[in-house]
Parts: structure tokens; C-alpha cells; sequence
């Protein structure tokens, strides 16, 4: 049995829902959770899982110690040495966990990450790898928010990352790696896109050249590299833009006995395209590039 260390204290409305959440996937999927963060307030909450939800993969792990969204990582995790992703991240490096999950705060958990699992060799920063829905498929976009200054090595090292990821988890045969930029020639880009270009051509990797941001959800390529800043703004876009579409589909097939006629005989179609949008349906992305599997 798969066992998942999981930052109770980390996400909104912690620990109530991140506890719920728990007992579900305890019950109905084959894994232990360990649930870490202040012992007597854990099991204050698992007193409030209704009995049917109860499962005896559940267990708490007393992490006394708290990091907020808003404290500065560093300083934070300096101080604060038994938080809640500390000791998760712990338990994996000695082996009590095969994974460790964490909706809290994501600088923090890199930064630990960083310290108690380290760097895989080869790689200088990991990145959050955000799997996408496309018109082909999926996307791997990356850095999806973990680096925000980057160089262009490190720019490499994501689009290797990726291809990796693409081809073992995801099953793509030879993925097609692109670099978003302001354009698709090789002369757009600021230093930062030109330089990491000249070392993606030169890396064996399937590179196809710059792609723009309309190529993301077209499905140009099936692994999008970029910094950490970019790719994060390209995240909350894409969500943004998901339901605001929502939106003003709901609005317009509102309007009009026929239209609801017809969005009655749709609705199949349409709850699978929601799910297919719904950035909420497709959980945490993977920290790739330290010796263990972080999920943030």
C-alpha cells in the first residue's frame, strides 16, 4: 500500500476539508494518508469524519508548528523546524512515506524540498510541472510558478525534466519540447528565450523552436518550457479564462425555450467538456527534479 504524507495544514479551509479530503481518498483508493500537523487538532477533526468515512489508513503524524501562505519561505522554515511540510517531506527522505502532498505554501514546500530530498544530479532548480488540457491532448507546462529568476541552463534542465515526465507517465513516444516566447522566430524573445534556445537546439532533446501562447492550448507541443513568473501567469490565465467562458455560457444558454431545449439534449456533452476545463479536476502538479515525489 502506497503511503502519502499530506500537509493537513496547508490549502484553503485547513485542516477541516484537507482532513475530509483525506478520509475519501483513504477509503476509496488503495493508499495510507498520513495526516501531519498539530496531533490533538488532527484528531479533533477526524472526530467530525462521519463513521462510513472513517478507514483505517488513516493515521497522524503531531508536526506542532505552522506555515501560513503569507510568511516569507526561508525565514519561515528557519524558524518554524517542525511545520507541517517539514516533517512530511522528512518522512519521505527516511523512507515512512513513498510521497508527500501539499496545497500550503508553495515557496515553502520547494524550499524544503530542496534541503530534505535534494536535487536530483544534473539539476540545479526543480519546477512545478502543470499538466494542461490541449485540442490534441495534454501539455506539460513548466516552470509552473517554482522559479521565478531563471538562466538559461536552467531553462534546459526543465525541458529535459519534461521529456521525461512526458514520455515515462504520460506515455508520449518522442515529445515535441517548445520554448514559449513573444513569437515564433528564432530572433523573438528576450536574452533569456534566445540564449536557452541555442541550448535546446544543441540538446537532443525533440525541440520544435519557440512557440507562442495561443500554441499552449492548441497542442503545438506537448512540453512547454518556460521561467516560473511566465508560466505561472499562464497557469491563472488559463483558469481565469476557463471559467469565465463558463460563464457566459451559462448566461447565453439560458436565453430562450429552444436553446434550453437543446442545451437539455447536450448536457452529456457539456459536463464532459467542463470536466475536461475544469482546472480543479486535475489536482496538484509534481515537483520534478528532487529525489522524491512532491506533489504541490
Amino acid at each position: 500500500m502506497m503511503r502519502v504524507a499530506l500537509d493537513a495544514m496547508g490549502g484553503d479551509h485547513a485542516p477541516r476539508e484537507i482532513v475530509a479530503g483525506a478520509a475519501d481518498a483513504a477509503r476509496d483508493l488503495d493508499v495510507e494518508v498520513i495526516l501531519v500537523g498539530p496531533g490533538e487538532r488532527l484528531k479533533e477533526e477526524l472526530r467530525h469524519v462521519p463513521a462510513p468515512h472513517r478507514s483505517e489508513a488513516l493515521r497522524v503524524v503531531d508536526a506542532p508548528e505552522v506555515i501560513g501562505m503569507a510568511e516569507a519561505p526561508a525565514m519561515a522554515l528557519r524558524r518554524k523546524r517542525r511545520s507541517s511540510i517539514a516533517v512530511a517531506l522528512d518522512l519521505v527522505r527516511r523512507g515512512e512515506a513513498d510521497a508527500m502532498v501539499s496545497a500550503g505554501n508553495t515557496g515553502a514546500v520547494m524550499a524544503a524540498a530542496l534541503l530534505t530530498l535534494r536535487p536530483i544530479e544534473g539539476i540545479d532548480r526543480p519546477a512545478i510541472a502543470a499538466v494542461l488540457p490541449t485540442q490534441r491532448g495534454r501539455v506539460i507546462l513548466l516552470d509552473a510558478g517554482a522559479n521565478v529568476d531563471c538562466r538559461p541552463k536552467h531553462l534546459l534542465q526543465f525541458g529535459v525534466m519534461g521529456s521525461v515526465y512526458a514520455a515515462r507517465v504520460l506515455g508520449i513516444e518522442a515529445p515535441r519540447v517548445g520554448l514559449l516566447s513573444n513569437g515564433e522566430e528564432d530572433t523573438k524573445g528576450n536574452e533569456l528565450v534566445i540564449r536557452s534556445a541555442e541550448l535546446l537546439r544543441r540538446s537532443g532533446l525533440r525541440f520544435i523552436g519557440n512557440i507562442e501562447g495561443r500554441g499552449v492550448f492548441s497542442g503545438a507541443a506537448d512540453v512547454v518550457v518556460c521561467d516560473g513568473f511566465v508560466g505561472n501567469v499562464v497557469l491563472k490565465f488559463g483558469e481565469g479564462l476557463a471559467l469565465g467562458i463558463f460563464s457566459l455560457l451559462r448566461e447565453e444558454l439560458s436565453r430562450g425555450l429552444v436553446v434550453r431545449l437543446g442545451v437539455a439534449l447536450a448536457r452529456p456533452r457539456l459536463k464532459a467538456l467542463a470536466l475536461r476545463l475544469d482546472h480543479t479536476e486535475y489536482g496538484g502538479a509534481p515537483l520534478l527534479g528532487v529525489d522524491g515525489i512532491c506533489i504541490v
